[in-house]
């Protein structure tokens, strides 16, 4: 093999190795991404389901407030 051939062959072989250490990192994001959803769900189910923090008809009003196009401070204000 000549100069070019071996040069060709290290640069394929290292950017190999390069993308399947990417990959293998964005596996693990996805993952991690997938655990934090999992959790903010069960907070959330927790909080509306249990009556706690957050009270349904709240949330309809804020919906109501984003339907509508009305700032918080012109909310109420018809």
């Amino acid at each position: 093999m000549d100069s070019v051939q071996r040069l060709l062959v290290v640069v394929v072989v290292s950017l190999t190795v390069l993308l399947v250490i990417v990959g293998i990192q964005v596996v693990f994001i996805i993952l991690d991404l997938r655990k934090s959803v999992k959790r903010l769900n069960s907070i959330l189910e927790d909080a509306v389901l249990g009556g706690g923090l957050i009270r349904p008809d709240k949330l309809t009003g804020i919906a109501e407030m984003f339907k509508r196009d009305k700032s918080v401070a012109t909310h109420g204000q018809e």
